[in-house]
């Protein structure tokens, strides 16, 4: 059993049950937020142990201003303890933009751990879900 606790953070609330269930079916505590404000209160109060989030919300780009300020490297940041947090960015950018991003070429552009297209197989979440919190011990 695991009882990791991971944080949801996405606007759409069938993708999040969608995620949640698996997760919850492989013992993972699941909370959400369904944007990226409400996301980064819940980062702050919580200290998941993963941060799933997607990358288009109320903008077409909130999920990158909050992995950027989860990542904040300076003193005052109110992220402090979030940022060693792994992030799974979820995303259907390229799809309705066009645009395509990957760990391994936007490293210094985008600071997150992995990225999964939408729609999210529960297979590929679980495998991913259990490669980060793995990778971060």
């Amino acid at each position: 059993m695991t009882n990791q606790k991971i944080l949801i953070i996405d606007d759409d609330p069938d993708i999040v049950e969608a995620m949640r269930m698996p997760l919850e079916a492989n013992s993972y505590n699941v909370v959400t937020a369904s944007n990226g404000k409400e996301g980064l209160k819940m980062a702050k109060e919580e200290i998941p142990d993963l941060i799933i989030l997607d990358v288009m919300m109320e903008t077409d780009t909130e999920g990158f201003h909050v992995a950027y300020e989860l990542r904040d490297e300076g003193p005052d940041s109110e992220y402090k303890d979030c940022r060693n947090i792994p992030i799974l960015m979820i995303t259907a950018i390229s799809q309705q933009k066009g645009m395509n991003f990957s760990p391994k070429k936007d490293d210094t552009f985008l600071p997150v751990d992995d990225f999964i297209e939408k729609p999210v197989q529960p297979k590929d979440l679980l495998e991913r879900t259990a490669w980060l919190l793995a990778a971060k011990k």
